[in-house]
């Protein structure tokens, strides 16, 4: 009588080597279409139009806060921080004007406090380095005697790029309200 022979493993499927076979090549596949989707947005010219503006709506927030901010016991701390904030035209009449501006603070022995509130960039020009922010602010004021006051405003700013950093350039009070037509 013969014997028959049996092969181990023949006409028998292996489910695990197949099965990590394909969850290998999806995961290389989801990989692939990852890294060229990043690699797009990295590369994308609208994603460094963005930066740019918040690096100019975030800088401008900041500097207009810091010319509405000042306290009379720390004027040289303060008034740097005015002129390291600025440049151009705004930076020279800030350091031309910082000795009787320091007099008068010195008389007048005050604090002022600003928070700013909202902002906004309104121009960007990213080539030429230069934006323009509406910048929504509380300043609180607190006067020799104790006495506080608070004041919203508006303000817009001019900034410029020097350095690569943006700086105020300008600054003024934004109108209120509507504009008469006549």
């Amino acid at each position: 009588m013969k014997r028959a022979v049996r092969f181990l493993g023949v006409g028998r499927s292996r489910p695990l080597p197949v099965l990590a076979l394909a969850l290998t090549l999806v995961a290389g596949g989801f990989a692939a279409w990852a890294g060229q989707d990043w690699y797009r947005a990295a590369h994308d010219e609208q994603a460094a139009y963005a930066a740019q503006r918040d690096a100019a709506l975030s800088a401008g927030e900041q500097a207009v806060q810091n010319l509405n901010t000042l306290d009379h016991r720390e004027l040289k701390r303060g008034l740097d921080l005015w002129e390291s904030s600025t440049t151009g035209e705004l930076h020279e009449q800030l350091a031309s004007e910082r000795d009787e501006f320091t007099a008068r603070m010195k008389e007048a022995k005050t604090v002022s406090t600003a928070r700013v509130l909202s902002g906004a960039v309104t121009e960007l020009d990213d080539r030429a380095g230069r934006a323009r922010v509406l910048v929504a602010l509380r300043v609180t004021v607190e006067a020799a005697d104790g006495a506080k006051s608070d004041k919203d405003s508006r303000m817009l700013g001019e900034l410029t790029r020097t350095d690569g950093r943006w700086k105020l350039s300008a600054l003024g009070q934004a109108p209120v309200g509507g504009t008469s037509t006549g």
